[in-house]
Formats: structure tokens, sequence, C-alpha cells
């Protein structure tokens, strides 16, 4: 087997260009372009209307109209000024509060004097807190393999058109200014390693092919981890074998050195998304692990953990939690839908105590070694689903003290167990709600905190009232911010 790997290494070897160019290349923003269509369309159409774009507007170097119209679909607001991008996102968040101010007034709650505002508000709303880093802050991207405008189907890329009009194409995304040069430059070398693989990409499952996504982690330090994607289909264990050497080899002695990853894994995956426990991650080079540092902690981050996309933004939202929360030292701070823990990190020098719970367990794992690795010993950290943890232990706890939520779930939203578990929980007075998308299932959750109290919903707690809005932007040039609501009984 050893002998047939380095018969095609050196088969490859012969095919590498003495040079690679260093042209850029990024891809889809995870969360940020599949968002940006619909409602917020027709918002952005709107500005550009009405709003004087920046003069420097042009794409010097733009190759195609392809290119053009993927930046304007995933950085819509790139065009204007920094100070008028926050002016769309603080409409945007006006308009989600006074959708939030109507719903509850349909519901009939007395605890909102939301008809003596004059801006229509469920409460006040503050100023959209800018991001420190406008451009090439994202510390993660994840590059698509799919068939480009030229019929390429090794392009590594950026999706542009829909499903249903069937006219999704893969394109290379020279200029998205949210991207580093770092995350296009890994992006550009994985397209020169696909065109010399004899395999096939895997567009379609059960058309066959093999190679798949790309995701790129960076950290502010300039180290980069990056993990592809690979379904096996039906190669034996020497052909994977083949393949991963190939890969290794392309990443540190072929023209992918350029890239100077700090460590890389390969992900066998017959799936479209797996975690580490379903699909392991492998690591075929370097460091298991970066490191990111937010507000003077040292986080360790794991191939599938989360963590905020923009690192210098996540210090600014920690430390509006943290205000918003007023927790001290006769309170406990339960941090759901923690990650690596950074918030409940971040905040454990103001609580006695801090719970984190998390799904993913490698996050739990990170968190659990960042708090040691950060001399907190006031932390604990739980593996699980918040939807059978959190009742769980809210159910079981003895101490009287007070408690802080802080939920920070993904675009599907709380768990209706969780709501309820936090709703029918007297000791918990205060709730932080972060999210990223309001208008979406975050809305429910909104909703189900403050609505009357209902015996056949089983939520019999009193009701929360919203009592400040802040938004944070962590997405400069699309129509996304977090909303941090501050909701209190």
């Amino acid at each position: 087997m050893a002998l047939s790997c380095s018969l095609r290494l050196m088969r490859l070897r012969t095919c590498w260009p003495v040079s690679l160019k260093q042209a850029s290349l990024s891809t889809a923003p995870d969360e940020d372009w599949r968002q940006v269509a619909g409602r917020n369309e027709a918002t952005r159409k709107r500005w550009m209307k009405e709003k004087k774009p920046r003069q420097d507007c042009s794409l010097p170097g733009l190759e195609s109209s392809w290119e053009e119209r993927l930046t304007n679909v995933a950085t819509p607001l790139w065009r204007f000024p920094y100070e008028e991008q926050l002016k769309v996102k603080s409409e945007s968040q006006k308009k989600v509060l006074q959708t939030l101010a109507s719903r509850l007034r349909e519901l009939g709650t007395d605890k909102l004097e939301i008809t003596q505002r004059p801006d229509g508000l469920c409460c006040p709303l503050r100023s959209v807190v800018p991001s420190p880093v406008v451009n090439g802050y994202r510390n993660k991207s994840t590059f698509s393999v799919n068939r480009g405008p030229d019929g390429n189907p090794k392009t590594v890329g950026l999706y542009v058109g829909t499903g249903r009009a069937r006219n999704i194409v893969c394109v290379r995304a020279n200029h998205l200014e949210n991207m580093p040069e770092k995350h296009k430059q890994v992006a550009q070398c994985y397209e020169e390693f696909l065109q010399q693989s004899p395999l096939d990409p895997c567009l379609l499952f059960h058309q066959g092919g093999h190679w798949r996504e790309l995701t790129v982690r960076t950290n502010s330090s300039g180290h980069t981890m990056a993990i592809f994607t690979f379904h096996p289909q039906d190669l034996s264990q020497e052909e994977l074998c083949t393949q991963k050497a190939l890969l290794k080899e392309f990443f540190t002695c072929g023209p992918g050195a350029v890239c100077s990853l700090t460590s890389f894994y390969f992900q066998e995956s017959i799936m479209t998304r797996s975690s580490h426990q379903q699909s392991p991650y492998q690591l075929l080079y370097g460091e298991p692990y970066i490191f990111e540092e937010v507000l003077g902690l040292k986080f360790r981050i794991s191939p599938d953990a989360f963590f905020q996309i923009n690192t210098a933004g996540a210090e600014v939202l920690y430390q509006t939690v943290g205000k918003l929360s007023r927790a001290d030292k006769n309170t406990v701070l339960l941090d759901v839908c923690c990650g690596t823990g950074a918030i409940g990190l971040s905040l454990a020098h103001q609580a006695s105590k801090v719970v984190g719970v998390e799904v993913v367990e490698q996050a739990v794992e990170d968190a659990r070694w960042n708090a040691a690795l950060n001399g907190i010993s006031n932390c604990e950290f739980h593996s699980g689903k918040a939807e059978t943890v959190l009742p769980q232990f809210l159910m079981s706890r003895e101490d009287d003290r007070l408690l802080v939520a802080v939920v920070n779930p993904s675009r599907a939203g709380l768990h209706y167990r969780v709501v309820r578990a936090i709703r029918n929980c007297e000791a918990i007075r205060t709730l932080i709600y972060v999210s990223c998308k309001p208008e979406g299932e975050a809305m429910r959750n909104f909703l189900e905190f403050c609505c009357p109290p209902d015996s056949g919903k089983k939520l019999v707690g009193e009701p929360f009232a919203p009592l400040l809005a802040v938004p944070v932007d962590l997405f400069p040039h699309t129509m996304h911010c977090e909303l941090v609501m501050l909701f209190t009984r």
C-alpha cells in the first residue's frame, strides 16, 4: 500500500505547476449570503435608490458579470460608506422591535407600555455598535466545489442562483471585502489541486464523485486551519490513503505550501453536514487546534466548534452582554448554547458561578480546557441538547441564588422546552437573548417568553418584558448584525 501511495504521489508531482498565481478566491460566507434575498433585498434596493454609494464603487479587475452579481448578493452593502451601512441595519432592527410590539399587543400582554411609545417600538433601541474591523474580518469561511459559469465542475467558490430556477453556479469570488486574503489563497490552492486530481467532485451524492467542501479557519495571529470534506463513495481504504497522502503532499511540499497551513483535517462524510461524532475529523498535518485571544482570555478552537465569525466584533458583543447582564457575585450565569464557552468565560469574573450548556461535545471539551487554561475555576460546562440538559439542571438545583440566563442559539432559535424551562424558573429574573436573525425563529422565542401565562402550553411562569435592545454589527457589508435583547421580570 505504501508503494502504491508513493507511485501516485510521484505521478501527481509531475503535474504540479512550477509557480502558483496568487490570485484571490473566496467563497460563500456560511450564513450571510443565503439571507440577503426576499425581505432584506427590498430594503437594500430602497437604500440603493435613496442613498448615494461611495465613489470608489467599481470593482477593479472584475472578471465577469457573475462575479459582480456574487459580490452584490454576498455583500449587498459594500458600495456604501460604513456609516450608511449602520443606518440600514438600524432601520432593520427598528422594524423587528415594531413587529414584536405589534405581536405582543395582539397577545394582550399587560406588561408593556408600548402604546405610550411614539416610535411604536417594544423597548428603547440603542444605536448600532460598530465593528472594530470592517474588511477581511471573517475568521471562518466555507467554500463549495461545483460547476462554474464556464462549465468547470471543479470550481471552488460561492453559490449564485436558486434551486427553484435551476440556475445555481459556483462562482470564484475574488472581490468579497469581508473575506481575508488568506482564505482566498487557500481556496485558490485547493482548486489548483482539484484540477490535477483524477477524482471528480461530488456535485450530487447519488451521481458519484468525491471532492466536496473546504472550510478555512484563521486567528488574529495568522494561524490557519483547513478542513477538506470528501465523499468516500466505494473507495477502498488503500485508495482513501492515497488521496489523503496526495492532499498532504500538495499542501506541505507542493504548490499549496505557499498557504503555510498550521494544520489541516480530512473528513470522510456521506451527509451534507456531519459532526465529529458522525464523521471524525482526521488530522493529516500540524497542530490539532488553533488559538484565539478575546478580552485577554485564550480560547482553543476545534475544527467544528462554534466561534463568532468576527473576533474583534465578538469582543464588543461580549462586553455589551456583560454590561446588560449586571451579573454579580450573588448570581449564577447560565450560558445556553455556549459553544467554546466564550461568553461565560468572559463574564466569569462578574458572577459567582457560570454554567454552560452546548450540544457539540468537542466544543464542550474546548470550553473546559479553555477554563483551565485561563485559570477560571467557577465554570462548569455540560454536553448535550439544551432541551434535555437545562430542564434537568434547573429542576435539580438546590441553590437559592438568582440566575441570569444568556442564550445565543443558532438561527433555528431555542427549542420550546428550553423556553419553557427558563420561563417557569422563578429564579431567572434577567434574560439576555443574542440573535443574528431576530426576525426569524428568534421572534417566536421572544413571544413565548413575553406572552401571558398559558397553562395549555405549560408557560405558567411570570412573563418577561423587553427592556432594551442593542444591535452589535459583526457582519459589515451584509444586511445582518447581532441583536442583543434584554428581558426582565
